[in-house]
């Protein structure tokens, strides 16, 4: 997002800063873009020669990035290890140099997944392996419908959740399947929640909240399922990674699906490279007819869910109007996502928490919120090739400023509204229940409007 861009830009001296680009793979758009973006940036300060003594690259070994990297005498190339996929990673080179930069015991944090890693060996009884045990609650409840794995974090773990609903989407959503990461939502009373909900609580010891405490032991007292998993401090996170990447597996096992690979998260990339290859060829972004239009909204979607719309509610001609239909295509055990391909900033996330909110409260659904396009290689899979129990709304916006891809005749904005629009197109192929929702050029505005539109919403 070219806004989001010029805001990180903003906010650094580029003469002072190291750039790590991480990228298993090596040929990622998303890094690769922004890796050529700040490069240029930088030489343009320092010249050429010296500006790749502030570049490190993470990548596993023979890739392009690695080559590109010594062809631009990078500071140091770290390898990743080819045999664990890139979001079985957090313990190896992936997370572990970060944790170094930022300071970080890691020794501590290794001994923590280490200690793990020991009670979870394959000798160990099923009784007294933590990651099997948490493996087997995940997906017999997927099995028996309770297939919304609703993630409850102490406020200092909070971002933990972003990390796990990638492991846990993306193992798990495929094939018709899926267990689906509730992170972020805010808790509720136990009747507004249905059947479908597992509720794992991840304590901090050292920190606990009170209130979240008693909202926690509310759920289990009127018959909600809940795991709790106790941490003693942040460094016992080693530990959580662990096990939650063992009881991933276990779970994929038990609903017969390969927890190791992500076989839709490929169909967006190609889509989107099909667009920005037209677009460099000379051509405009596709620009399709609007459901309707007005206060500086406008509403798209494909022509079958057009007419499953028209169909279930009659002529509908205001923006307010599709979204209140597409709602109402809501049943009991379906899900809510929100997708945005917007600047992730705390200003849109709290409106849009606030929106997914209004939701739970109208619909009694669980609710997801993802940033484009970070979801596409995290929920994205779960999303296009798990269970079709999901009724979407992706919002797109004009940014207010772009920023150039160096080496390509290409801008950030057209990338980046390439990458919604692919991920549309798949999704509606895919048969799944979506509408775009346009904010237009003022992205504040549009999510005001957006705002008063879901302060209206109702069963």
């Amino acid at each position: 997002n070219p806004d989001q861009l010029l805001a990180v830009e903003n906010s650094v001296d580029l003469t002072r800063t190291l750039f790590v680009v991480s990228s298993k793979s090596g040929s990622s758009l998303e890094p690769n873009i922004l890796m050529d973006y700040f490069l240029t940036r930088v030489s343009e300060i320092t010249g050429a020669e010296d500006a790749g003594r502030q570049f490190m690259a993470i990548t596993d070994p023979g890739t392009s990035l690695e080559q590109f990297a010594g062809e631009h005498n990078f500071r140091r190339v770290l390898h990743g290890e080819p045999a664990i996929g890139g979001r079985f990673s957090a313990l190896s080179a992936f997370g572990l140099v970060p944790a170094a930069l930022m300071g970080l015991d890691c020794r501590r944090l290794l001994l923590s997944a280490q200690a793990m890693a020991a009670a979870c060996a394959p000798g160990t009884p099923v009784a007294d392996n933590p990651g099997v045990r948490l493996g087997c609650v995940m997906g017999a409840a997927a099995l028996a419908g309770r297939d919304k794995l609703t993630l409850v974090q102490s406020p200092s773990l909070a971002s933990f959740g972003a990390w796990l609903e990638q492991l846990v989407a993306e193992s798990t959503g495929k094939q018709g399947k899926s267990i689906i990461p509730v992170d972020g939502e805010s808790l509720v009373a136990p009747d507004s929640y249905g059947e479908d909900r597992l509720f794992v609580y991840l304590r901090l010891a050292s920190a606990p909240d009170a209130e979240q405490d008693a909202a926690v032991e509310t759920l289990a007292a009127a018959g909600q399922p809940v795991v709790q998993l106790e941490a003693a401090d942040a460094y016992e996170l080693g530990a959580a990674f662990f096990c939650w990447e063992i009881a991933t597996a276990v779970a994929g096992a038990i609903m017969d699906i390969n927890p190791f690979d992500q076989p839709d998260v490929e169909a967006s990339k190609v889509e989107a490279r099909r667009i920005t290859a037209a677009c460099e060829a000379g051509e405009a972004l596709p620009a399709p007819a609007a459901l309707a239009t007005d206060s500086g909204l406008a509403v798209y979607s494909d022509a079958d869910n057009a007419r499953t719309l028209r169909v279930h509610s009659g002529e509908i001609t205001t923006v307010a109007e599709v979204i209140q239909a597409h709602l109402a295509r809501l049943d009991e055990g379906d899900y809510f996502g929100l997708l945005a391909f917007l600047p992730r900033n705390p200003s849109t996330s709290q409106r849009l928490h606030a929106m997914r909110d209004q939701v739970l409260q109208a619909y009694g659904v669980a609710t997801c919120l993802g940033f484009g396009p970070r979801f596409l290689h995290s929920t994205g899979q779960a999303y296009k090739g798990g269970a079709n129990n999901g009724v979407f709304l992706q919002l797109t916006a004009d940014p207010e400023n772009d920023a150039d891809v160096p080496s390509r005749s290409l801008s950030f904005g057209v990338v980046s509204t390439a990458q919604a629009l692919g991920d549309f197109e798949v999704m509606a192929a895919r048969g799944r229940r979506i509408i775009r929702v346009h904010l237009g050029a003022n992205t504040e505005v549009g999510l005001s409007e957006l705002e008063k539109i879901f302060s209206q919403i109702k069963q």
